[in-house]
């Protein structure tokens, strides 16, 4: 397989860290965001839609969208299981999940912020308060229900990473980028704690790609 990826993408950065908890290792092709490369004909080849990351498949199929991919991942290669078994549970890992990969990360990924930068005038300033306000509106509401849960262990749901964490630990990476103070999310801050050692995601880590 073929992982087309940046280092500093948060989309690509949940996709290595499911990889990695799946074992697999796929070859590195670097997309470099800084200066366009995926807006080149080369790799809208790959990605029509011009986006890290795309898996292609050792049969030449090429996966996109990183929700599509993890959940493809989930079925190809069910054990670790990334998701609970029972049907609530999963829609609660789901869920969190979600947060962060339809209500935080879609408007501060570096698209909303070229624009909101070059069209719309906001300056580093700006952009810093713009993502700051959506990452704490979505951890708050994770924070809470981290709290609700009295039988969660040291991750997002029970005793092993999910979902949730592979969506949660690129998101807080993202926050520290944009300098949101993470004092104020002691729970998810202890999920960090508990997920950043694990080889899974310290080797999906943005700093220690190819790339980076």
């Amino acid at each position: 397989m073929k992982l087309y990826s940046f280092f500093r993408s948060g989309t690509s950065h949940r996709l290595r860290i499911a990889l990695n908890l799946k074992g697999l290792t796929p070859d590195y092709i670097p997309v470099d965001l800084r200066v366009d490369e995926q807006a080149q004909p080369s790799f809208k080849g790959v990605n029509p839609q011009g986006l890290v990351p795309a898996l292609t498949l050792d049969d030449g199929e090429t996966l996109i969208q990183s929700p599509a991919i993890i959940e493809w991942l989930e079925e190809r290669f069910p054990d670790p299981a990334l998701l609970p078994k029972e049907p609530e549970a999963r829609a609660h890992v789901r869920a969190l999940a979600a947060i962060i990969g339809c209500d935080v990360h879609p408007i501060n990924n570096r698209r909303i912020l070229q624009y909101l930068g070059k069209q719309l005038g906001a300056d580093e300033t700006q952009l810093n308060a713009w993502c700051s306000n959506w990452i704490t509106a979505g951890f708050d509401a994770i924070e809470a229900l981290l709290a609700k849960d009295n039988q969660r262990g040291a991750f997002c749901f029970g005793y092993a990473p999910t979902i949730a964490d592979v969506y949660l630990i690129p998101q807080i990476e993202s926050a520290r980028r944009f300098k949101v103070d993470m004092a104020n999310w002691p729970l998810i801050s202890a999920v960090d704690q508990a997920c950043s050692p694990l080889a899974a995601f310290s080797k999906a880590a943005p700093l220690v790609q190819p790339d980076a």
